[in-house]
């Protein structure tokens, strides 16, 4: 089985995340993302997520339809490292997270995800890689999408 990085989207009328109770990254209106990296990944399947996140319509427009992308509703990202989007439940009642990168090369394909993001013109604010993290939202809909490459 081949596993891909992969994105968690919240839609999100504002969201945080603290860290010690200090807020380290706090958006308004926008996406609250999850990302996971596994072994494989590489700076091309992040290009590809950033490109998809980037570009993702489903902000409604005047009809009420989900037609908008983050641009066109100046809409913000707050992305947060998550290595257990990889959890394997498949044995037992105690997750695996094998199929996680390990921390280094996550830690860079994360940094490297957010800064082409910020290329994008979107405001970027970020989880603090590692940390114990809390994260408050306003779920906006609620829109949920998981997108992989």
């Amino acid at each position: 089985m081949k596993f891909k990085m992969k994105i968690l989207i919240q839609r999100v009328k504002e969201a945080e995340v603290k860290v010690d109770e200090n807020i380290v990254g706090k958006i308004g209106k926008g996406f609250l993302v999850l990302l996971g990296v596994t072994h494989e990944d590489t700076k091309e399947n992040a290009d590809y997520l950033v490109r998809k996140l980037c570009n993702l319509r489903v902000f409604t427009d005047e009809n009420d339809k989900m037609n908008l992308a983050l641009k066109d509703v100046n809409g913000e990202l707050l992305i947060v490292s998550q290595f257990t989007l990889y959890a394997d439940c498949s044995q037992g009642n105690r997750p695996s997270f094998i199929n996680a990168a390990k921390p280094d090369k996550a830690e860079a394909l994360y940094e490297y995800f957010c800064q082409e993001c910020e290329k994008n013109k979107i405001k970027v604010e970020k989880g603090i890689f590692g940390a114990d993290m809390k994260v408050n939202l306003i779920n906006d809909g609620p829109v949920t999408i998981l997108i992989e490459k």
